[in-house]
């Protein structure tokens, strides 16, 4: 089996490489719009932190019997920084060493990491819509309040809207490229 081609090589290092930004910008954004807000909320999720308009958002869910969101409830903060890190350490890897097996393997790598963090991030939002206080100010019998995992929900008055930030859309194109170099080695490289 022939070693991934130069271009190979330089497109997955590029692209691990670039996973540095997500240290610096955020990977999530949940926005809320709602006639009372017109100009909308916005939350943004990063590697180690959120930012946003959060203390706002719990003032608002304080009502409906949602917990107070805060930064300790996320022990991923934790670690994500040393997975980000490991993904860009996998990915000049596969580059450096040129094999298509080696090449596949870390597809499947960003796969099962993708799918791991969607499935925490619902999961997250399942318990904190669901799980609300027996005292809050406002019921609505049967009505859960679970963000929307991606895309738009509507929550009450609210709209709710959920995606990926700049830091997460450079985690969707390094699976692109990925995807990209395995066809075209597939391809071009036989």
């Amino acid at each position: 089996m022939k070693p991934l081609k130069k271009i190979s090589q330089a497109l997955l290092a590029v692209g691990s490489l670039s996973l540095i930004i997500t240290y610096f910008t955020p990977l999530w954004r949940i926005d809320l719009w709602a006639p009372q807000y017109p100009e909308g909320l916005s939350m943004q999720i990063w590697l180690t932190k959120l930012s946003g308009q959060v203390e706002i958002i719990n003032g608002l869910n304080h009502y409906i019997g949602m917990a107070h969101i805060k930064e300790e409830m996320f022990p991923e903060f934790k670690v994500l920084p040393y997975f980000v890190g490991f993904y860009i350490v996998l990915g000049l890897l596969t580059a450096f060493l040129k094999s298509r097996k080696v090449l596949f393997a870390f597809l499947g790598s960003l796969i099962i990491g993708g799918i791991a963090a969607m499935y925490d991030f619902w999961s997250w939002g399942y318990e904190y819509g669901h799980n609300l206080s027996p005292d809050a100010a406002i019921k609505v019998p049967g009505m859960s309040y679970q963000p929307p995992l991606i895309g738009y929900k509507e929550l009450l008055n609210f709209g709710a809207y959920s995606i990926p930030a700049a830091g997460g859309w450079l985690f969707v194109l390094l699976g692109v490229i990925t995807i990209g170099v395995i066809f075209y080695e597939s391809k071009y490289n036989k």
